[in-house]
């Protein structure tokens, strides 16, 4: 059985993986333990604590306003950010030699900028200049630098993703009389989308968490409106447990989602390859490209010569 997320490990890998896993379960169920009693010996895990959290006053003005801000960023960063790693991961590929540096040079700065970074500045450039309304600078600010680490981030995965795909994949598209952007569309960039989708999970769950980051910019997030739960009622261990909670269920969604994609993918590929119409990627046969490129120019050939012959 494979898979479009990784790699199937063999027995003796699985069998590693098993030990390390049940280490590793040990070492974590002995650390939250000792945290727990720590908490606990210092009343931070009193029921009284977690009271707040059972009221609605503390749901609906802290709680739902905050997720629904987070929830808000992330969406409108991931969406910009595939659209700006489509873009300028498509021109890291061009052929225009111009268009290909300023991609690259866009690419490469953007991601050498710290996130942090990117939203302060972006917070000031708009609160200095008033492009937004006061109450949106800080959702733009989140948005932009998100949207420009993690677009550039994309862009690399996508060029990465392509330039590992074998020579052979785009010479038969060439052979076949594709152009180049035919074959980049209909051959190359399907495959590259599935080889980088670990990759691509992965980023999609880093802009949830750096939305997080937005509570320097005074944006009401999730673990701003929580910190102010944890000043407010004086529960701040409780809160961060909370709030912990809530990341980890959404990041689950996202691999949820990840999974049924790629069971969406495979399920396609064994429904094409049953009817016929083209093989998997890795088995590829090219001898019937070959032969008649052979035969072409042997057709060549015997035309010249018989024309010097005359």
């Amino acid at each position: 059985m494979s898979s479009v997320l990784f790699d199937i490990p063999g027995p003796k890998a699985k069998a590693r993986h098993r030990i390390v896993a049940i280490v590793a379960a040990v070492l974590t169920i002995a650390a939250v333990g000792w945290m727990l009693a720590r908490f606990q010996a210092k009343g931070n895990l009193d029921a009284d604590k977690w009271t707040p959290f059972l009221t609605s006053e503390i749901w609906v003005n802290y709680l739902v306003p905050g997720l629904i801000n987070t929830i808000k960023a992330a969406v409108l960063s991931m969406i910009l950010a595939g659209l700006f790693g489509l873009v300028f991961g498509l021109g890291r590929l061009s052929d225009n030699r111009a268009i290909r540096a300023v991609s690259t040079v866009i690419v490469e700065f953007f991601r050498s900028v710290p996130v942090l970074v990117m939203m302060v500045a972006a917070f000031g450039l708009y609160s200095t200049n008033k492009v937004f309304v006061s109450d949106i600078n800080p959702l733009a600010a989140v948005v932009t630098a998100l949207t420009l680490y993690n677009g550039s981030v994309v862009a690399e995965l996508l060029r990465s993703g392509v330039g590992g795909l074998p020579k052979g994949q785009s010479e038969a598209g060439l052979a076949i009389g594709l152009t180049r952007s035919q074959t980049l569309r209909s051959i190359l960039l399907p495959q590259a989308i599935t080889a980088m989708l670990p990759a691509l999970v992965s980023q999609l769950v880093v802009i949830l968490k750096d939305t997080a980051l937005g509570a320097i910019i005074t944006f009401p997030e999730t673990l701003n409106t929580f910190s102010q739960i944890g000043s407010y009622k004086s529960n701040p261990v409780p809160a961060l447990i909370v709030i912990a909670l809530i990341f980890i269920a959404i990041n689950y969604v996202l691999t949820s989602l990840a999974s049924r994609v790629e069971a969406s993918l495979r399920d396609k590929g064994r429904a094409t390859i049953a009817k016929g119409t083209i093989g998997p990627p890795n088995a590829l046969d090219l001898q019937p490209v070959e032969e008649a490129l052979i035969l072409a120019d042997e057709k060549v050939l015997q035309k010249r010569y018989h024309s010097e012959g005359q």
